[in-house]
């Protein structure tokens, strides 16, 4: 019996290869999962700064958003004009990423946000949302291609 059980594990063990396999290409390496993380800072600090160059470097050009004023900035452009014009700027703007999922050359972040608006019509009041970012690998360059963001209602 102990041969035949032998046989039988080693058999289940060949079958189950391929299957281990794909399960460990689904899981990014570390350094896509830091590298991610660090775009997603650099690009809460290129808007907390109102660094239009900075965020031309990290949203690619097929870049769209849908805001927390419920309006699809359908592309890049039209984004960085609302930085350009003040309409998008803060005081503070703190980001919790709370979960990235990988999918080939796509990343996708979801989280918390925590903004402070500025300026004329700024209430100074703080702002609680949740966001996804969506992430696109081409080459070696992530570029940010989507973005959904919504305020969270009574906080």
């Amino acid at each position: 019996m102990g041969r035949q059980f032998l046989a039988s594990l080693v058999s289940l063990l060949l079958a189950a290869l391929p299957l281990i396999a794909a399960a460990q290409s689904q899981q990014p390496p570390a350094a896509d999962d830091a590298l991610i993380r660090s775009l997603e800072e650099q690009e809460r600090v290129a808007v907390l700064n109102e660094d239009v160059a900075a965020l031309e470097r990290l949203w690619s050009e097929q870049f769209i958003v849908n805001n927390p004023q419920n309006l699809i900035s359908a592309d890049r452009a039209v984004v960085l004009d609302r930085v350009r014009r003040g309409l998008i700027r803060y005081s503070k703007f703190e980001r919790q990423i709370e979960a990235i999922r990988f999918d080939d050359d796509i990343a996708i972040v979801m989280g918390s946000e925590i903004v402070v608006p500025k300026g004329d019509a700024a209430s100074n009041q703080i702002v609680h949302r949740r966001f996804t970012n969506i992430w696109r690998r081409t080459g070696t360059t992530w570029r940010a291609i989507a973005r959904h963001a919504h305020v969270i209602p009574g906080k």
